[in-house]
């Protein structure tokens, strides 16, 4: 046999790479699909934002500089953003708690756990703000012993709190239970095998692992902190300057056709929004480069 051997050329088949079904749809298909999903954006969304911003300078500037720096909007400024800064770090702990719970142990009651965490999500805001003023109103459950202590929560700064808790704490706990579930503990019981002690791994190797899902989770729950309604309006008594959200007061402004007011408060909550679009859009990025 020669040393060197003949290579025999064999011919190749070409592969052929079928497209998705979907990517064989005519033309037409395609773009009547995306005319209506842009439609559908601008009529909903990018329309009633620019009447917004359209309303609340449509006397001038000056106009809506009066409007935000009005004694009640102030008020209302300060209220939601101190109901936001109890409540998001509150839900914060919790989440994280209860997500690191569900996923690294069993015990009883972990479903209906899992379960109750999605209450809200099932449950009207109103319902929830009527159960704390049947628990903590004049007439409710607790309402003698609270008069007789001289505590007040319902019509007061506690109730809007408390409101705001039950409404936004599953937003933590549901953008990190799926994730710690899928990426497992193999690493958590490296680190203690290692010799690492419990906080250790938790913040060397838990935390950098979930940090991006934990800060999404934060953001939404502050979104939905500083634009909830429906719970807080039950619970607030409306009382001008003193328990007014920002979202309340919107109302009561519209109700009393203080237009500009209104939308200019409006206007706070709208860029809220957007800021709280774009950070979405960034984080979730961040999360799918992970």
């Amino acid at each position: 046999m020669s040393a060197t051997m003949n290579v025999i050329k064999l011919p190749v088949a070409k592969l052929v790479v079928r497209q998705p079904q979907a990517l064989q749809d005519p033309d037409w298909v395609r773009w009547g699909l995306i005319a209506i999903a842009i439609s559908f954006i601008s009529l909903f969304i990018c329309l009633p934002l620019a009447l917004v911003i359209f309303q609340a300078f449509s006397k001038g500037l000056a106009a809506y500089g009066s409007a935000i720096t009005n004694p009640d909007t102030l008020a209302a400024i300060r209220l939601t953003l101190l109901t936001a800064l109890i409540t998001v770090p509150l839900n914060t702990v919790f989440g994280v708690a209860a997500a690191w719970a569900i996923t690294r142990f069993e015990f009883k009651g972990k479903s209906l756990l899992t379960t109750l965490i999605d209450l809200p999500f099932s449950v009207s805001p109103v319902i929830s703000g009527l159960i704390f003023v049947l628990l903590f109103g004049a007439e409710g459950w607790f309402g003698d012993w609270l008069i007789k202590h001289d505590i007040k929560i319902i019509f007061a700064v506690p109730g809007i709190v408390l409101a705001t808790l039950f409404i936004t704490f599953p937003f933590v706990a549901r953008q990190l239970i799926p994730l710690m579930q899928e990426m497992g503990h193999q690493e958590e019981e490296a680190a203690l095998s290692l010799g690492a002690s419990g906080w250790k791994t938790f913040w060397a190797v838990t935390i950098p692992n979930i940090k991006w899902a934990l800060l999404y989770g934060v953001l939404l729950c502050n979104a939905r902190a500083m634009g909830e309604f429906g719970a807080v309006s039950v619970v607030s008594g409306h009382i001008r300057g003193l328990t007014n959200t920002l979202p309340l007061h919107v109302e009561v402004n519209y109700n009393e056709y203080n237009i500009v007011g209104a939308f200019a408060s409006a206007s706070i909550l709208a860029a809220l929004a957007v800021v709280t679009l774009v950070l979405k859009t960034a984080l979730e990025r961040k999360q799918d480069n992970r």
